[in-house]
């Protein structure tokens, strides 16, 4: 008997289905997301402007800058103030470039951060074909960076995201770099096929811990000290070890003396601060416990002033770092949380050798050299026309009004002033040029401290040190961000008085513009702007910028010979400087 077969007609109206499909951008913005990565900094172009777009996508902050120097600096800051990797995103080529400057900063000052850059397809770039923006993106970065990975497919990309934020945080935290190839980014798949590169990385930083032989050489090394000293780097200060340091200090005694980015950790006005006595501090104590800081030129290399006979005790994260310039006595290597939990659980019914008159000398000492300061500032805020400490006089107590206000910090003598002037009460609270002392790292750090933290900043910039990221105040004024810029002019880098030779009509190397109205580039941003020149009207501007919330700018003019060369490092200068004229 035949059989009969029913053929089943298609509706013809009925839409032929294909699978969802996204691009290398859709993964690599899901990926960042996946990581909890909240904000990117960065400057779009060929070849990510769509990956930007994406990654706002997934609900990610993209903070879009002017220069990719400034987007690399506030990615940075985030990474320094919160320990999380801070991610910078750039175009290819010279973009790149840009970008890796404040990389290899973070690398240096130990920030987690991740550079994120568009490349050329690497095979036409292997092969010196001439192609758009060619540069091996890839091999340029190597040298400055913690890790660099290259992504030449979009099934790279999850993993790559992964492996660099680990990368970022563990051990000494620093820059790592993905090269994003324009193949990868450009690639379509499958939306099911993509969803399976995605995962959860498991124990993404793991504490290492001191072992018992060199914590119990620390113990007995402090605990013999007669004339004990605590010194904090920037490294105690990101590795938010605020409880242990103050139970540290404060149990046994110890004055501490904090190094200018670990200011607020214990407060600098505190009863065993030694900010007063760096060099009785150098001189005379005859232990010295470093923690999260580098015995390097900021330190004198640990020799110059310093007592030969002091020994030190040094925790930190890094081994390569003991020993580097002076021998370490008790070295104490792991994560500092655990390295100080386990100095203070050996101390618990140990008697310190100290000598009670340490500390009563360094209080008479700091209780001198402060009176002396503040008749400084206070005869400082009589002069017409000002200079920085006048300045400063009328800055200092509207920040303390304020502690928890982020301050940030460029500058030459602007810096060195500063720093010595404004005292910080909360840790985390200060950022500055850091180890490489360079200048232009503030409107990208003022813009990555007010993204990450969501807290009232204020800039104090010398008028050069602005200069070189200024056009991305524009950037704090487009996302209304409460930043308030202080720039102190005085017409030049140290001083505008500086005399050119006598062949010239030029201006010399060190002068700049006395008279620039910056308060006019504000204007230019719809910003609240000032410009003042006494301290009354600095007192008043400040006071008002900051309780706004609203982007400012204050221009304050100083005396083109306000300012010298700064920094104590003239023996770095080849020859004298040209002689300015007074």
């Amino acid at each position: 008997m035949a059989t009969t077969t029913t053929t089943t007609i298609k509706d013809v109206n009925e839409k032929p289905h294909f699978p969802e499909q996204v691009t290398g951008m859709y993964i690599l913005a899901r990926a960042l997301k996946n990581i909890g990565i909240k904000n990117v900094y960065g400057l779009v172009g060929i070849p990510i402007t769509e990956a930007g777009y994406e990654i706002q996508g997934q609900g990610i902050k993209f903070v879009t800058f002017r220069h990719e120097q400034q987007a690399g600096m506030a990615a940075a800051t985030e990474g320094y103030l919160t320990r999380t990797p801070g991610v910078l995103m750039t175009v290819s080529s010279l973009g790149m470039l840009n970008g890796l400057t404040a990389t290899a900063n973070a690398t240096v000052n130990c920030y987690p951060m991740i550079q994120i850059s568009g490349s050329t397809d690497p095979t036409m770039v292997d092969m010196n074909m001439g192609t758009y923006e060619q540069l091996d993106q890839f091999n340029a970065a190597k040298p400055y960076v913690k890790a660099a990975f290259r992504c030449s497919k979009a099934e790279d990309i999850p993993a790559a995201v992964n492996r660099a934020y680990r990368a970022a945080i563990t051990g000494r935290p620093g820059g790592v770099y993905i090269d994003m190839t324009t193949p990868a980014l450009g690639q379509v798949m499958n939306a099911a096929d993509a969803e399976k590169l995605f995962y959860e990385p498991v124990d993404l930083y793991s504490e290492v811990a001191p072992n018992k032989a060199s914590v119990d050489r620390a113990v007995e090394l402090l605990t013999s000290a007669k004339r004990p000293a605590i010194l904090l780097g920037k490294g105690a200060a990101y590795a938010q070890t605020d409880d242990n340091i103050k139970k540290l200090i404060e149990t046994y005694n110890i004055p501490y003396l904090p190094m200018s980015m670990a200011k607020g950790l214990m407060p600098d006005d505190g009863p065993l601060s030694a900010l007063s006595c760096r060099s009785t501090i150098m001189e005379q104590a005859d232990v010295v416990m470093v923690v999260g800081a580098r015995i390097n030129w900021m330190l004198s290399f640990g020799k110059g002033k310093w007592n030969p006979a002091t020994k030190f005790i040094q925790l930190d994260v890094e081994p390569q770092e003991i020993d580097r310039n002076v021998p370490i006595a008790a070295p104490v290597v792991g994560d500092l949380n655990l390295s100080l939990e386990a100095i203070l659980a050996g101390l618990e019914g140990k008697k310190m050798a100290a000598d009670p008159s340490w500390v009563t000398s360094l209080q008479a000492e700091t209780k001198e050299k402060n009176g002396k300061f503040e008749t400084r500032l206070a005869d400082a805020a009589k002069l017409m026309p000002m200079n920085h400490w006048s300045a400063l006089s009328a800055i200092k107590p509207i920040l303390a009004a304020n502690p928890d206000v982020v301050l940030i910090n460029e500058g030459a003598n602007t810096l060195d002033d500063t720093r010595d002037t404004i005292s910080m009460e909360l840790p985390r609270h200060r950022v500055d040029c850091a180890t490489w002392s360079i200048m232009g790292m503030g409107m990208g750090s003022a813009i990555g401290a007010a993204v990450a933290t969501g807290k009232s900043v204020v800039a104090i910039e010398g008028d050069s040190a602005f200069g070189f990221s200024g056009m991305d105040f524009s950037t704090i004024c487009r996302f209304k961000l409460p930043v308030t810029v202080v720039i102190l002019n005085n017409g030049g880098i140290y001083n505008g008085i500086g005399k050119p030779l006598d062949n010239t009509t030029d201006p010399a190397p060190t002068t700049l513009d006395i008279h620039a109205r910056y308060d006019k580039l504000g204007d230019a941003f719809g910003a609240r702007t000032y410009y003042v020149t006494t301290p009354d009207e600095l007192s008043k501007a400040l006071t008002e910028a900051i309780s706004s919330k609203e982007p400012c700018l204050i221009d304050v003019q100083l005396a083109a010979d306000a300012g010298k060369e700064s920094g104590h490092i003239g023996y770095l200068n080849p020859t004298p400087l040209i002689p300015i004229e007074v």
